[in-house]
């Protein structure tokens, strides 16, 4: 739980504090949609097939934490410093070394605890080399998405007063 904890403070303070890019509307639907679509995952993975948890393998007040607090901080600061407007090679290179930075510390939180909370059950660290990028892809699909749906109403005779 110690590892959790100075984990949630850490993220979260680069997260907000050192946020250049994201308006407070993009911070909310990024939140939530990393809410929802992290639970949505691991309904299936973490609980029916148990393929890793948080703590323990049933559902529990403590695995809240990291899907609430951890998970949506780094996806801010994974889509505020990505490099939007440099070339795709550039691009590229940041993400592999955001995905080897995500499985870095994946691998920590697999000590024991007071510093480790996350199990593996049949899941390894080499399902994540595989799911991360493709996950990251579909964060910043959103996020582009938002920017435009943003530029939409900015733009639409119609704005909300």
């Amino acid at each position: 739980m110690i590892g959790l904890l100075i984990a949630i403070i850490t993220f979260n303070y680069f997260a907000f504090k050192k946020n250049k890019l994201l308006t407070g509307n993009q911070i909310v639907h990024i939140w939530t949609f990393t809410i929802a679509f992290q639970n949505i995952f691991d309904l299936f993975i973490e609980f029916k097939y148990h393929g890793y948890w948080y703590f323990d393998k049933e559902i529990d007040w403590a695995g809240l934490l990291p899907h609430m607090f951890l998970v949506p901080a780094a996806n801010m600061i994974f889509l505020n410093w990505f490099p939007h407007k440099s070339k795709v090679i550039k691009q590229i290179g940041f993400m592999i070394f955001f995905v080897v930075a995500i499985l870095t510390y994946e691998a920590i939180t697999l000590l024991p605890p007071p510093w480790g909370f996350f199990h593996y059950g049949w899941w390894k660290l080499w399902h994540a080399v595989i799911l991360d990028p493709i996950l990251l892809l579909i964060l910043l699909g959103f996020y582009k998405w938002i920017c435009n749906l943003e530029k939409d109403v900015c733009k639409s005779p119609h704005k909300q007063e």
